[in-house]
């Protein structure tokens, strides 16, 4: 673990320093993309975060950027700033495989909504990251999981795993990641990163390969919450090529946190946090408490509805809308899926059409319930994971503890589309000897992903768990 510190690399560095080192002209965009290229090119044979990199498109990006820095057309805080995108997102003239055998060397004819959105916002797209097979739960063969930059024995979290591991481990300023069932917040708790997960509807899906409809979020991974929060001004907004995209107007994200959380009140329900979690998730949910106190907020008990049947709820309308998504591919080619995603649609495929109305009719209760819980409260503040990134062999095929300590704190907020972020808020020891980062989310109501991000944003500021960084 680095010093926290001005010792650290210009390479760990968060996006709204770079914005302001790129405006004084301390940096330029020509020298982070190479550095980010070099850093790949050295950290990322052992890590394996990304799918594939164009050093060259890049490099041409980061020239076109500095020279409208020069010519005073800068087009925004992303200008400039080297990122990566999940690969499930189109880029026009790359592969999308989705990390499926079946998809190995398809070419995007056009770009996904958002990865045009952050062209032309200026960012520099280096490459795409590793995601599991067809957005689900398994790395399968060629495909290779990356390696957890704090431990590589250690879970790397799922679906976005090169996406958790880009940022943290200086190899990208930022990554796109997408969630239907903690896809961000598992990587970004399991590596120390901040993942937003937004409001589902207020990015768009058009070009993003899809594995539940109505469960599917887009968002990114960073290093701080003021990041992610310039990253998702960018990306979101409505979309004339995706209907369920958000007439909403999209709020502007600041680069500096609020100085108090005088006046906001968060919300804590003692039966959801420290019921069955771990030791270690325990005390740094009760020390992140005190923090928020120390910046001002009122934590206020309240109830959350109980998860447990919207969790079981949450595996049966993703097998449903999962073998709708294939159904052009499944079965005819099911030799060419791995067991978890073959098992799932395979599972939707039995499901009535009365079971299903009956999974939906329980989802819009629940989503009912803990939008009435979140009512009067700014946010929740809840564990990210039942317990730290465990070792790789136990999640090869999870037994039924292990599953439900995994999305026993994520899977609610997909099925009931509210936003959170997730973020480091200590560290631990593993067996080995490795400092191993906890995580918690902030939870908010529908749309609220500014008030997420400023309330995590102060936290940051007066706490130094974002600013680890792993010696790789």
């Amino acid at each position: 673990m680095t010093d926290n510190g001005a010792e650290a690399g210009l390479h760990y560095r968060e996006i709204c320093e770079l914005v302001d080192m790129l405006a004084a002209g301390d940096v330029t965009a020509r020298q982070l993309t190479q550095l980010t290229l070099d850093r790949i090119a050295t950290v990322d044979q052992r890590l394996g975060a990304y799918a594939f990199v164009a050093p060259d498109e890049a490099l041409t990006q980061a020239d076109q950027s500095d020279e409208r820095r020069k010519a005073g057309t800068t087009r925004g805080p992303l200008d400039g700033i080297p990122l990566a995108i999940k690969d499930i997102y189109d880029k026009a003239g790359w592969r999308t495989e989705a990390g499926m055998s079946i998809r190995a060397g398809q070419v995007a004819d056009s770009s996904a909504t958002v990865v045009e959105r952050l062209e032309q916002a200026g960012a520099v797209i280096v490459g795409k990251v590793h995601t599991t097979e067809g957005v689900y739960t398994e790395h399968t063969p060629p495909f290779k999981a990356p390696l957890n930059p704090w431990d590589p024995n250690r879970w790397v979290g799922v679906s976005s795993s090169g996406s958790g591991v880009a940022p943290v481990a200086g190899l990208c300023f930022g990554a796109l990641g997408s969630d239907t069932g903690g896809s961000i917040r598992m990587p970004s708790a399991s590596n120390g990163a901040t993942g937003l997960k937004p409001t589902w509807g207020r990015v768009s899906r058009a070009g993003v390969v899809e594995l539940a409809a109505t469960l599917d979020h887009v968002g990114p991974i960073c290093r701080s919450a003021r990041d992610a929060g310039l990253v998702l001004g960018v990306i979101a907004g409505a979309d004339p090529r995706d209907p369920t995209a958000a007439l909403r107007p999209v709020p502007q994200f600041e680069t500096q946190p609020p100085a108090s959380l005088s006046g906001v009140r968060i919300g804590i329900d003692p039966e959801w946090s420290y019921r069955e979690v771990s030791i270690d998730v325990e005390k740094a949910h009760r020390e992140a408490e005190q923090a928020l106190r120390d910046l001002g907020a009122e934590l206020v008990p309240i109830t959350l509805p109980d998860p447990t049947e919207a969790i079981t709820d949450w595996f049966g309308v993703c097998a449903v809308q999962t073998a709708r998504a294939h159904r052009g591919l499944y079965p005819e080619h099911k030799d060419s899926y791995g067991p978890a995603l073959s098992e799932l649609i395979d599972r939707g495929i039995a499901m009535s059409g009365i079971e299903y109305d009956e999974l939906l009719q329980r989802r819009l209760k629940f989503k009912g319930q803990m939008e009435a819980a979140l009512a009067h409260v700014d946010s929740v503040l809840i564990p990210a994971m039942s317990f730290i990134a465990p070792p790789v062999e136990k999640m090869i095929r999870m037994d039924e503890e292990t599953t439900a300590g995994v999305h026993r704190f994520t899977v609610p907020f997909t099925l009931s589309q509210l936003p959170t972020i997730t973020f480091p808020c200590g560290f631990t020891a593993t067996e080995a000897g490795h400092p191993f980062p906890v995580g918690l989310q902030m939870v908010g109501s529908a749309f609220e992903e500014r008030r997420l991000v400023d309330i995590v944003g102060a936290f940051q500021a007066a706490t130094p768990w974002n600013k680890e960084h792993p010696a790789v």
